[in-house]
């Protein structure tokens, strides 16, 4: 700045000074004026760009469908499962409404980076314990904070998790192979530290019914870390689907294949007559019935209208020839 003071003398400074006082010399006159500052934290991450939430809305609906099955056949028991919708919070955030004891299993998805977590509330637990062994499904409240769970109970987390992760894989595979590995198991969410307080993790609630009324959410938690790697395979099957071309022609073969062989029931209409009950139960043989005989029949296929076609006979066999298709009805 001294640089350019030095430029104007002691008077022209001055008069400068009073001019923009006055009024006389305008001020403000620069470019990009209307512009604001906004604060940005660079150690922050933004969870509006890089993972697709709907991708893994996706995943959950599959995971759903193959862990109520899955459940049922292990467990002799129809479970009720809702999906909710994904959220992406801090990992502290997340933690702060979770009270132990919890069924709290750190895994690791290979190839995804770093671990998750599942967790499944007791209630769940001591429900699928209770119908196994013949009961209705009750739950149970007012576990204490403490409370380890006992070697039947594990056992049946056991048989829950393995279920889940051949869900899970399941419901992935269209996206991305990934292999679930079971790393450890604690009952207080506190000690799963997949990610820092601050960090960004996405997760996906299932509320679970079983039995009589018990109800409980399954957590599934990934750190956001761990899927901004394929962010571009979580949205690339958000747009195109869940299959791909290969897949689709091959499907495409098949339903045509099957449908081939498909009988259909083909008439043909040479004309309409409409006339009163009186007159139709007073014709007999012999009598002749008069209409107007329309430019083209009309072909039926399964009773809808496809063709108009020529009606012809060749002694005594009679056919008719394809002249138009008809439009469909809307």
């Amino acid at each position: 700045m001294a640089e350019f003071t030095n430029l104007l003398s002691q008077e022209e400074l001055e008069a400068l000074s009073a001019g923009i006082q006055d009024g006389s010399i305008e001020a403000d006159t620069g470019v990009n004026l209307g512009l604001t500052a906004v604060t940005h934290d660079l150690t922050n991450e933004d969870s509006s760009l890089g993972v697709n939430v709907s991708a893994i809305d996706m995943v959950n609906e599959r995971f759903v469908r193959q862990f109520r099955v899955g459940l049922l056949d292990v467990l002799r028991t129809a479970m009720k499962i809702n999906a909710k919708e994904v959220e992406i919070m801090k990992f502290g955030e997340y933690l702060k409404d979770l009270r132990a004891p919890l069924s709290v299993n750190t895994i690791r998805l290979n190839p995804l980076r770093g671990y998750s977590v599942a967790i499944i509330e007791p209630s769940i637990i001591f429900a699928a314990l209770d119908n196994f062994f013949g009961g209705f499904g009750r739950g149970y409240d007012g576990v204490p904070p403490n409370r380890m769970f006992t070697p039947t109970e594990t056992s049946i987390i056991k048989i829950m998790l393995n279920v889940l992760f051949g869900s899970l894989q399941e419901a992935w595979g269209p996206i991305l192979q990934i292999k679930c590995e079971h790393i450890g198991a604690e009952i207080n969410p506190q000690f799963a530290q997949i990610a820092d307080e601050n960090d960004l993790v996405v997760v996906s609630r299932f509320v679970a019914d079983i039995g009589k009324g018990a109800q409980g959410n399954i957590d599934l938690v990934y750190p956001y870390n761990a899927l901004k790697p394929i962010r571009d395979l979580l949205r690339s099957r958000v747009q195109t689907g869940d299959g791909d071309d290969v897949s689709d022609k091959e499907w495409s073969a098949d339903l045509r294949s099957a449908a081939e062989d498909a009988e259909l029931q083909v008439s043909v209409k040479l004309a309409e007559i409409e006339t009163t009950l009186v007159k139709f139960e007073a014709l007999k043989e012999g009598d002749v019935v008069y209409f107007s005989k329309a430019q083209y029949a009309r072909m039926y296929v399964n009773g809808v209208p496809v063709f108009d076609a020529d009606v012809g006979a060749s002694g005594s066999q009679m056919a008719a020839r394809l002249v138009q298709p008809l439009s469909p009805i809307k």
